[in-house]
This record gives C-alpha cells, structure tokens and sequence, in this order.
C-alpha cells in the first residue's frame, strides 16, 4: 500500500471519528455544536502533553475524559437553551480554545506549536511503516462505531431521537429531556478528544493553524452527505468528502493557472456544489437513518393484523 493511500485512509479515520460524535449530538438528539473543533483541539493538546508522562493510551484516555467533562459543563449551561442560542454558545466555545492555545505560551507553546509527539507503537512502525498506525486507527474508528451502534439501538438512542424529533412529547411522558440530551453531548465531545488524540499521534507535531472552524464544516459535511442519524452513512459521507478534498488537489495539474487561494475556494465549491445534488437526488444521505417500526417490537399482533 501506498504511503500517499495510507495517509488518505488515516485522515478518513480522523474525519470518521469526529463525524460519528457529531452524529450522536447533531443527528441524532438534534443538539447544534458548533465548536467541535474546540474539542478536537483540547484533545490533541491534551494527548500531545501528557502522553510523555502517562504513555500514549494514559494521553488518550484523559483527553476523552476532559473533553467529556467540558462537554458536560458546556451542556449544563446551555443545553436548555434553544438550538440558535446553543450554536451561538458553540461557536464562542470554539473560539475561545483558538485564543487559548494561541496565547497561552506557557502551556501550549503558542504559534510555535508542540513537536516530537511520541506515537503509539513506535517500534513496530519504524520496522513496518505506517501501515501499522493504520491498523490502530482502523481499530479506534472500529470500536468507537461498534459502541455508538449499540447507543444508537438502545432504549437511550431511540429516546434521543424522539427528543430530536419533539421534545415536548418526550418530556410529557415523564422522561428528563435535560439529562438525555446531558449524556449525549458528553459521550460526543468524549469521542471528539479521541479524535484530537489520533490528529496528534499521526501528525506528532500540532499547532493552533490545525484547528479552525473549516473542521467543524467538514464534519457537518460528512453527517449531512452520509445521511443524518446513521453511523454507516457518516463512515461513507466522511470517506466521500475526504477522498474528494484529495483527490481535488491534482487540478492543479489539469487547470495550471489556477493559484492556491483560487484551488482552495475551487475545492470547497466542488464540495458543496456536491452536497447539493447529494441532498436533491438522496434528501436523506448516502445511507438512511434506520428507523423501527411497531411490528419490529410486536410481531406477533404486526402478523395478526396482517392477516
């Protein structure tokens, strides 16, 4: 394989598994965030600074912790609020994280960024190449599918939807919309600090110009393109948007007027020229949500009225 197709498929997992976050608190408890990158952000700097002292799985696991534990801060103080005030809330989160890791030299080194990030299985990579840290992200993104496949089935991913859907109704038959709604944004912002860390590991140098709002765009790319409210659409959406952002770079080649700031904004047109059609000729992604019907909980009385 490829280190150039090697490289495409480790950023396909990135953006798979900062998409599938934003697929459990955007498509399906319908809860805007617009500041994902902040957390991707906070996860990479967190994995980045810590790994040296607890190891690389130590890193991982208290970026995800933290960036649960301020998705659930973020959560409590604006997750009541509604859906245009909590992208507003969002948005400011994100660009406070920007302005942090910009300025605050002492802790994140600033503009200069922070280098020599030490990857899991060093070893192994530097006697087999990369392809090793490729199996590490295909199992991250693996495992973290499998558990939200299994929220998204559950009695909790059900009473989500429901909340999406209306939550007035969902609150009138007794059920805490507020702490449903609490643990959704936190299991997302969890998985987006282990996004960070996976960004971090790859790249194994970081700086504030990796992280602008562009990537919380993407994200939303990818859940609208694969189709909002199904994991197996987003991991096809955030192939789609990945592979298209690559494989635009070599119109360079065929169009060589083109300067790098009219590629860029070429680029991004073809995206969402893209995602237009995407949503005339499929309205519901790549892969429609999956929905349960009555007869999938009473087979029996769906096969008596059938008869």
């Amino acid at each position: 394989m490829s280190a150039y197709l090697t490289t495409i498929l480790i950023l396909v997992c990135e953006a798979a598994l900062v998409g599938l976050a934003l697929n459990l608190q955007w498509g399906l408890a319908g809860l805007v965030n617009f500041g994902v990158v902040g957390f991707v952000a906070i996860g990479a700097y967190v994995t980045a600074l810590l790994a040296p002292e607890t190891g690389w799985l130590g890193g991982m696991l208290v970026a995800a912790v933290l960036c649960g534990l301020l998705s659930m801060a973020l959560a409590v103080l604006s997750v009541r609020l509604e859906e245009n005030y909590l992208a507003i809330v969002t948005i400011g989160f994100g660009e406070i994280v920007r302005l942090v890791i910009l300025n605050e030299d002492w802790l994140t080194q600033g503009a200069l960024g922070i280098s020599g990030i030490a990857r899991p299985f060093a070893t192994a990579i530097a006697w087999l190449g990369e392809g090793v840290f490729l199996m590490f992200a295909l199992g991250l993104v693996a495992l973290v599918y499998l558990l939200l496949e299994l929220v998204f089935r559950a009695p909790f991913g059900r009473v989500l939807r429901a909340i999406r859907d209306d939550a007035t109704v969902v609150s009138s038959l007794g059920k805490n919309v507020f702490s449903l709604r609490l643990r959704a944004f936190v299991i997302g912002g969890a998985v987006m600090g282990l996004a960070g860390a996976l960004h971090a590991f790859y790249l194994t140098y970081i700086d504030p110009s990796q992280f602008t709002p562009i990537v919380t765009a993407y994200a939303f790319m990818a859940v609208i393109a694969g189709g909002r409210g199904s994991n197996l659409g987003l991991i096809l959406g955030a192939g789609s948007i990945m592979l298209v952002l690559e494989g635009t770079r070599f119109l360079k080649d065929l169009i060589p007027t083109l300067d790098g700031a009219q590629l860029a904004a070429l680029r991004l047109g073809m995206i969402g020229l893209g995602i237009i059609l995407l949503l005339i000729l499929r309205p519901n992604g790549l892969v429609a949500e999956p929905r349960r019907r009555a007869g999938d909980f009473f087979p029996d009385e769906a096969g008596e009225g059938g008869r």
